[in-house]
């Protein structure tokens, strides 16, 4: 099973557009996780259209017709893994022990609101993954998403895109 990952998208106001790298690869994956701060309601319906299944959240920057329409956790099994999507995790430190406390029954959690791309494992193995932005890169070198694989319950092919600034929305 293809998987991308993904959060932050901040239309219109990060990004005019999403890049064209990030919208082949909804049309790539059998499922699309979106972490939240999608800020309007058009790039949902943009996911919602292309995406083969989207397991989807709110974040703190989405109004009250974005938080009507999306949970502010999400949960799917993938590829015979249990998959956490939620926006925030709090501060980077004690963050993996902090996230195994509060999803005990997960074992992979995508996670939004930094910017900040991130990959790493807690103790008792809930895998952690923060796909960054792909259209607002913050104090990050380049805007970011992610793609994996998924499949008798295993996370392979885990790799984070940078997308150039000449293919940014």
């Amino acid at each position: 099973m293809r998987l991308l990952l993904t959060s932050d998208t901040h239309l219109p106001t990060r990004a005019r557009k999403l890049p064209p790298p990030l919208l082949d690869a909804i049309a790539d994956a059998d499922a699309v996780l979106h972490a939240g701060d999608w800020t309007d309601t058009a790039t949902l319906e943009l996911f919602t259209a292309r995406a083969r299944r989207l397991i989807a959240v709110h974040g703190n920057n989405d109004g009250p017709e974005l938080r009507a329409r999306l949970p502010e956790t999400a949960h799917a099994e993938l590829g015979g893994l249990r998959f956490t999507v939620v926006h925030e995790t709090g501060p980077a430190r004690g963050r993996e022990n902090r996230c195994a406390e509060r999803f005990p029954s997960t074992d992979v959690l995508v996670f939004g609101h930094s910017h900040i791309p991130w990959d790493n494992t807690a103790p008792g193995g809930l895998r952690l993954l923060n796909p960054g932005s792909p259209t607002d890169r913050r104090r990050q070198p380049y805007r970011t998403y992610m793609t994996a694989s998924a499949a008798d319950g295993r996370l392979t092919e885990v790799t984070l895109h940078r997308i150039e600034a000449a293919e940014a929305g």
